[in-house]
């Protein structure tokens, strides 16, 4: 391991929250998926089963900000541990509904329930966050790090769930992806000298982290990201379906990630300099441009070297897009912050994939990719218009504690 990752694990504790977090954020990369192989297996119904997944993208990212929101006041520790109890129980009944061919109703009724799992990438960022704040370099590399793990659960998470509930029975993805949620909140919580101390509930009578107006840029633009990713998930497909090579689609998606996860190890070693919202908007930009080349492609291994390159400018897009919300969110909000982030991207990739899938039916798989072309153009333009707000400095500081110091010494002049 290069040095400046093996720096940031001479910390005590950080091996350890990392590896449990690893595993609790499996089930993002595995749930979704699950749920579509099981239902389609099971019942042979893509619209239904399309329908649940969307029900769970769209529950989790109403639920989320509000676990993470309670987290922040409460300790990671009490709160997400009857959370987890929660969304494995919803989980287990969704299971049992489809396994049993229950009404429809039932599916989507624990499908939604199933929505509150915790962010757990946001809870390990926060623990990093409370280890290195006032260390921009060390806190910029765990970011990298943790980018580099989400694109390892990208790459693998699809492949072991569609695997399992094709070769063994339907439900093993889904059961999995719980087992792993399970295993990694308790293990995670189990670990209470790195846990964020909780902030006095003084410090959250402003309201919720999204008040921010750098943070409403990061969301709303993170809503037409997450509309490229869901697009080029759907029509990869389908285009995979097309040239006789469904089976593939796992694998270029992989290697989608793959680009992602190389980039982002690079870009945890850089020193940088420079203010971050331009990194941030550049790497937006990037983004955009990179679904331009889909368009030509006309054969699989075109496309693989494709998404590839596109996926140079995820992972340091998305470390940069923490460093904003560390600096856009006070501290007693942070955890809260950071999950707005995925909830945005969340929201995005059901609308995108929700348009994929109407272009493809309308038009076939090659048209599909002009959507995350428009996304893209759209993520560019929001960055475009923010970009004031994440550039200018924030006036009340980024801390909570920070911000009752500035309002005691304002109160103590007019005195």
């Amino acid at each position: 391991m290069p040095s400046p990752y093996r720096a940031i694990f001479a910390a005590p504790g950080t091996k350890g929250f990392s590896a449990a977090g690893f595993f609790g954020r499996m089930p993002l990369s595995m749930m979704g998926i699950g749920v579509v192989t099981m239902v389609s297996q099971i019942t042979g119904r893509y619209g239904l089963a399309g329908a649940l997944s969307a029900t769970l993208a769209m529950s989790a990212a109403v639920l989320g900000p509000q676990v993470s929101r309670l987290v922040d006041r409460h300790g990671q520790r009490r709160v997400l541990r009857p959370v987890t109890l929660v969304a494995i129980a919803a989980v287990a009944g969704l299971l049992i509904c489809a396994q049993q061919r229950l009404p429809d109703w039932t599916l989507f009724v624990f499908a939604a329930g199933a929505g509150c799992v915790p962010s757990v990438g946001a809870m390990t960022r926060a623990r990093w966050a409370e280890i290195y704040h006032g260390s921009p370099q060390q806190l910029h590399t765990a970011y990298s790090w943790e980018s580099i793990v989400d694109e390892v659960c990208f790459i693998f998470g699809p492949i072991v769930s569609i695997g399992l509930s094709t070769a063994w029975f339907p439900e093993a993805g889904p059961l999995l992806a719980a087992g792993f949620l399970l295993v990694g909140v308790f293990w995670l919580t189990a670990q209470r000298a790195t846990e964020p101390v909780p902030h006095p509930r003084e410090q959250h009578s402003s309201g919720s982290a999204l008040r921010s107006r750098g943070l409403q840029v990061l969301v709303a633009t993170f809503v037409a990201t997450g509309a490229i990713f869901g697009a080029v998930d759907v029509v990869t497909v389908a285009f995979a379906e097309d040239h006789g090579h469904k089976a593939a689609a796992s694998l270029v998606l992989a290697v989608y990630a793959l680009g992602s996860c190389l980039a982002g190890a690079v870009f945890g070693l850089l020193s940088l300099k420079g203010k971050p919202a331009t990194r941030w908007l550049v790497g937006v930009c990037a983004m955009a441009v990179s679904m331009i080349p889909l368009q030509l492609a006309g054969n699989l291994p075109f496309l693989a070297v494709a998404l590839f390159v596109a996926g140079l400018a995820i992972a340091p897009t998305m470390v940069t897009t923490m460093a904003l919300v560390e600096q856009h969110v006070p501290r007693a909000k942070l955890t809260e912050g950071m999950t707005w982030t995925g909830t945005g991207l969340a929201v995005g990739v059901a609308l995108g994939s929700s348009a994929a899938g109407w272009v493809v039916d309308a038009s076939g798989a090659a048209a599909g990719y002009t959507v995350p072309v428009v996304a893209g153009a759209l993520a560019a333009a929001v960055a475009f218009l923010g970009y004031r707000r994440l550039a200018e400095p924030v006036p009340t500081g980024r801390r909570g504690e920070d911000d009752r110091h500035l309002r005691t010494d304002d109160d103590e002049r007019v005195a």
